[in-house]
């Protein structure tokens, strides 16, 4: 009776721990499971509370892991600037994150979240992070295999900081330099917009052979999931000013503003960033036909289509004047998920009252978890939501900084080079008496870096972020013996009395981001055209202009000897006298037109009144002059 007594109690127990162990069995943990199934299931056990978390993306400075935790929030983002302390380390990054993350993982389904961060040019919040030049620089390189290089060296970067989602590239084609983002932009040319989408299988991995065209892609812990933007004519908008309207006919929008788009889909682009501006009168955050019919119905684009910073509430004039039409308009039309950014359960709560009346269906609700979902499954978040400190050391790493290096000296364009070709002033001697460095620009790697650079607007100075300035570079590549002197802004008494062999003037805009750098005179920033002035007037000079877009120069051009258009090249410096004194050949060509007055603009390559004063694809070639 004891013996069978103790049988039974052994089977119960038995059946107990079956029991036990198949709850806690959830096919969408399974790693092995079809991703279809992982979705299926972890969808049918959500809650509309639950999805509605999903489709929200908060800023870092209102988020905490209770947050996290209350409102299943789906992901965080950094806006421009907003770091965790000032001068953050990679580990300081990662233990925020990681802090946010752990809310996530405490809900009662277990679901990750996804930070999101502008990584527009490399990391380039994040202090000592590399920077590379911006896309007009990479454009001027016409190098995809140089950009697909950059894109994995970027990726490294911001999974240095345990963060997982970067917010590029930016494929607008800028097609007027007066906009704000021109730098942004590749080119006013789509074909080398498309050419440079190779930047996003170095962010996220190449996809699989086979693999279905429109599904995302990303390849593990040392990738990061990409954002093609701004969809869609960003680029385009009239008199070149931000988030205005683009008044251009469906097939002019088709064949300029939407091939890099179709590129990016094929290469397996995981989320596609929605455009503040308006195609003739429509805000593109409520366009139903080009995000819903064109993008997902057309191009089975099967990834997850995010707002712009506080995009819904901007559809409405003025902003936020009607929320809840903005949350209507915006999901009906197919965001799936919103940079709210701030406040959070005023979103939340006006979705779930919207989805409770019967005013969105639940089906638009599922198609935009389901979209999440799949990135985060694809990416390997589920197995792997806590970042680790194996990837810290690949922030700033020299082996990056040398292919930021590579990567300014490719785009280096020299748009004069001495009055006649016998007589080349490039390149520069490296042993000479004396030389004279001046311009606002030389000496200051805040300038030479641009907007999107540790602030949303850029910032000013040499203790900003680690990187080499132009100035220090000229000292470090000159023979022991020239002597350097730099001089801001010399008066042309001093030039003439000091007997300079030759003048590097560094002149060009300051930093800037989106509106604040819309522009309808383009000029270089004061008091530069007083240095060009002074100095070219002086003594044999090369000028460097640092600058987001082609700028006013024609009034100055007779008097430089050599002038070299060096874009906003970021943090390494040596790249430019890489060029300058021969080490390197002149190799860059124009991403765009460079005009001669702004009462041209817009002018493209191929308007009827094409007339530059460099044409687009303009550049004179060097050779290495290695024995100088």
């Amino acid at each position: 009776m004891a013996k069978l007594s103790i049988s039974v109690v052994g089977i119960m127990l038995l059946h107990c721990w079956v029991a036990i162990n198949e709850a806690k069995y959830l096919k969408y943990k399974d790693p092995k499971q079809p991703l279809n199934v992982r979705i299926k299931d972890l969808m049918k056990r959500m809650t509309l509370e639950e999805k509605i978390g999903q489709m929200t993306q908060i800023e870092r400075k209102v988020a905490s892991a209770e947050i996290m935790k209350n409102y299943y929030i789906g992901s965080v983002l950094s806006g421009g600037g907003s770091v965790p302390k000032a001068q953050a380390s990679a580990e300081d990054w990662i233990n925020m994150v990681n802090d946010f993350q752990k809310g996530s993982l405490s809900t009662r389904l277990g679901i990750p979240m996804i930070y999101g961060i502008d990584a527009v040019h490399g990391n380039n919040n994040v202090y000592n992070a590399t920077i590379f030049p911006h896309n007009v620089g990479l454009g001027a390189t016409r190098d995809p295999g140089l950009v697909r290089r950059i894109g994995a060296a970027t990726a490294l970067e911001v999974r240095a900081t345990g963060i997982q989602y970067a917010f590029a590239p930016c494929i607008a084609v800028c097609r007027d330099p007066r906009w704000g983002r021109c730098y942004e932009s590749y080119s006013e040319d789509h074909k080398v917009v498309q050419a440079m989408t190779e930047i996003i299988p170095g962010l996220q991995g190449e996809i699989p052979t086979n693999s279905t065209k429109g599904v995302p892609f990303v390849a593990g812990k040392r990738k990061v999931i990409a954002s093609a933007k701004h969809y869609v004519g960003d680029g385009g908008t009239k008199n070149g000013i931000n988030e205005n309207n683009t008044v251009i006919s469906r097939h002019g929008l088709l064949s300029i503003h939407m091939p890099a788009y179709y590129d990016a889909i094929i290469k397996g682009v995981s989320t596609v960033m929605v455009s503040y501006s308006s195609w003739n009168g429509e805000k593109m955050h409520a366009n139903h036909n080009l995000i819903t019919d064109f993008l997902k119905n057309s191009l089975r684009f099967r990834g997850f289509v995010i707002s712009d910073w506080e995009g819904i509430d901007r559809i409405t004039t003025p902003p936020h004047a009607n929320y809840t039409y903005s949350i209507y308009a915006a999901i009906t039309a197919g965001i799936d998920m919103v940079m709210v950014p701030l406040n959070y359960t005023e979103f939340i709560d006006g979705l779930t009252s919207l989805v409770k009346v019967n005013a969105i269906p639940m089906s638009r609700i599922n198609d935009a978890v389901r979209r999440i979902l799949r990135v985060k499954f694809i990416m390997g978040l589920f197995e792997n939501p806590l970042a680790d400190h194996s990837l810290v050391h690949e922030l700033g790493r020299k082996k990056h900084r040398k292919l930021a290096r590579e990567a300014v000296r490719k785009s280096l364009v020299l748009l004069k080079n001495g009055e006649n070709p016998n007589q080349p002033l490039l390149p520069l001697p490296k042993r000479a008496s004396k030389i004279l460095v001046a311009g606002s620009h030389a000496d200051n790697l805040g300038y030479q870096c641009g907007g999107w650079t540790i602030e949303w607007q850029g910032v000013t100075g040499n203790n900003v972020t680690k990187g080499t300035t132009i100035l220090s570079a000229i000292k470090n590549t000159v023979h022991k013996d020239t002597e350097v002197v730099y001089k801001e802004n010399p008066d042309l008494d001093f030039i003439k009395s000091n007997n300079f062999s030759y003048g590097i003037v560094v002149v060009g805009e300051k930093p800037y981001a989106e509106t604040n750098g819309d522009s309808l005179n383009l000029t270089i920033s004061a008091p530069g055209p007083e240095t060009i002035k002074n100095v070219c007037g002086g003594v044999k000079c090369v000028t460097v202009i640092i600058s987001g877009r082609p700028v006013v120069i024609q009034p100055y051009v007779d008097k430089i000897e050599a002038l070299v258009a060096a874009w906003l090249p970021g943090t390494e410096g040596k790249g430019v006298t890489d060029v300058l004194f021969g080490d390197y050949g002149f190799r860059g060509k124009l991403p765009r037109t460079w005009f001669k007055t702004v009462d041209q603009l817009p002018m493209n390559v191929g308007d009827s009144h094409y007339d530059p004063l460099f044409p687009f694809g303009f550049g004179l070639k060097t050779k290495p002059h290695k024995a100088n």
